[in-house]
């Protein structure tokens, strides 16, 4: 029994595609994390970081994959 191991049959994307792939779903999960956050912030809150309620609803309604 042979293992056929040419260059043309080896998978050139390797651990890196899909290492880009876990961080890319890592980063959605943050931002999502961060909005959720976000929309709970009082007015104290937003004033000390100079957002308005219509800032945080603008950018709490996005979705995930949208920075």
């Amino acid at each position: 029994m042979s293992t056929c191991t040419h260059e043309s049959m080896t998978n050139h994307h390797g651990t890196g595609f899909f290492a880009q792939i876990g961080e890319t779903l890592k980063v959605w999960q943050e931002r999502r994390q961060q909005r959720l956050e976000l929309a709970q912030w009082n007015e104290r809150d937003l004033h000390d970081v100079g957002l308005s309620r219509s800032d945080i609803a603008y950018e709490a309604e996005k979705p995930f994959w949208r920075a």
